[in-house]
């Protein structure tokens, strides 16, 4: 063997104590507990976790930066124990929608990359369904739109017939056809109503982009997605009646999911909103007093799985200006896996196995690169993320994002990541990015995905 690691693995299903995984050319050999196989490098973590690498479904690695931004977000990314990333279409500078923007990217990623990435594609008015088959071929893992217009370059809105078209096509690939869920006319009309309020403060935000303009946008979708047998997917649901139509419309036999970002599940509107302002502005915005029903949710299993949606906004971009101009979103990639491990032991569930499944395996299942990622068993990637249990506050200023801020710095999490192993290297020690960019490597979609296991032909 090239290298084991003795840790508390997290395999199976099961917290093993006194656990091992073993590493032959990248690849994860065998594991178990106690006796020890000889191995060139023998690592011990102690009492340690020893977790599947975490795979990132909904981060903005290019927002401020272009292309170029790949690297330091994925050097973040492998600092919070996140070996594969899924990145966005809708981002700087120009959307997804075809071949070569698609080589593009990928050309980016093996300059610039710290971790594996896999992609997203998208669709535009200008390209329709032209280009998926050539994008799909080139190994994108799912398809995004928006319903609601930030940009008409970057972030446009796609109409309901386009949309149609979008999830015919797809439907016989098994493909996701994630959306952005919110109302375009709702939040247009209530946005212009407190613009002539006066109203400057972050519950105008959330005002402005109400639950009902969220739970409009899902319906309509999740109902072309019924009416074509196409994968449905919201990228983002912020509130457990959202969950509630993901499950009314799976128990009626449609192929639906919906996603949860780990910072919906940390803050409170009510509790969080005067103190953090725009540095907490996300959209659809955080919600007063959704928590409780966001666990609910995970407990039904009407959650997918669990995201940052990282987003590489510098604060500048927060401040200075009305809450309605200052940019939506936050960073993540570091905070994902500690946020999510302490709010989980913080509703009394098993930590480490709960980050393990919404985490790791299940998003790698559903953007059909399972078969590398997304779980400690033979024959798989080896990839890890070291986790030590007890109590640290996270500083945004030591963050490796290149952003520096974050709306969780001076909370005390109950994990952090002491490591993080990419493909059978050390790429984090706890205290630096061992990894170099373009180390990282695009991960093109190779199995059916969420609801089809079988490998494509």
């Amino acid at each position: 063997m090239d290298l084991v690691l003795r840790g508390t693995l997290c395999a199976e299903g099961a917290v093993i104590e006194g656990g091992w995984v073993a590493v032959r050319d990248g690849r994860i050999a065998a594991f178990g507990r106690n006796e020890v196989p000889t191995a060139r490098e023998v690592r011990d973590f102690g009492e340690a976790l020893i977790l599947p690498g975490i795979v990132d479904g909904q981060t903005h690695a290019t927002s401020y930066k272009g292309l170029a931004g790949m690297a330091e977000t994925t050097a973040s990314a492998l600092a919070g124990g996140v070996t594969t990333i899924v990145d966005m279409p809708y981002d700087n500078p120009l959307p997804l929608d075809r071949r070569e923007r698609l080589e593009a990217k990928v050309a980016a990623i093996r300059e610039h990359s710290h971790c594996d990435v896999a992609l997203y594609g998208t669709a535009t008015a200008e390209t329709g369904t032209a280009h998926l088959a050539e994008l799909i071929e080139g190994g994108v893992a799912a398809f995004k739109i928006s319903s609601f217009e930030a940009n008409p370059t970057r972030f446009p809105r796609i109409a309901a017939d386009l949309t149609l078209d979008l999830m015919e096509a797809l439907a016989p690939t098994g493909l996701p056809l994630g959306l952005h869920n919110e109302d375009q006319e709702i939040v247009r009309t209530r946005l212009a109503r407190l613009k002539a309020e006066g109203r400057n403060d972050i519950a105008a935000h959330s005002e402005s982009r109400p639950l009902a303009a969220e739970l409009a946008a899902t319906a309509q979708f999740l109902a072309l997605g019924q009416a074509t047998g196409g994968h449905a997917h919201i990228v983002h649901l912020s509130h457990g009646q959202g969950f509630e139509q993901v499950g009314a419309f799976a128990a009626i036999g449609a192929s639906v999911t919906g996603e949860l970002c780990v910072h919906y599940l940390c803050f409170n509107a009510e509790a969080d909103g005067p103190r953090l302002g725009a540095l907490m502005k996300v959209n659809p915005p955080i919600r007063a007093n959704a928590i409780a029903g966001l666990w609910g949710a995970i407990r039904k299993g009407q959650v997918a799985f669990v995201s940052s949606d990282h987003a590489s906004w510098p604060i500048d971009n927060k401040l200075g200006g009305s809450i309605f101009e200052a940019g939506a979103g936050v960073p993540g990639l570091e905070t994902l896996l500690p946020a999510f491990f302490t709010a989980a032991e913080g509703q009394g569930l098993e930590g480490a196995l709960l980050a393990a499944d919404l985490l790791a395996e299940k998003p790698a299942r559903f953007f059909g690169i399972d078969d590398r990622k997304g779980r400690i068993a033979s024959g798989m990637d080896a990839d890890f993320a070291i986790v030590e249990r007890g109590s640290f506050v996270w500083k945004a200023a030591d963050a490796h994002d290149g952003l520096n801020w974050s709306p969780f710095d001076g909370r005390t999490f109950t994990a952090r990541v002491v490591g993080t192993w990419l493909r059978g290297r050390e790429a984090w020690n706890g205290r630096a990015v061992l990894s170099r960019p373009g180390e990282g490597i695009f991960v093109p979609r190779r199995t059916r995905g969420w609801f089809n296991d079988a490998k494509e032909a």
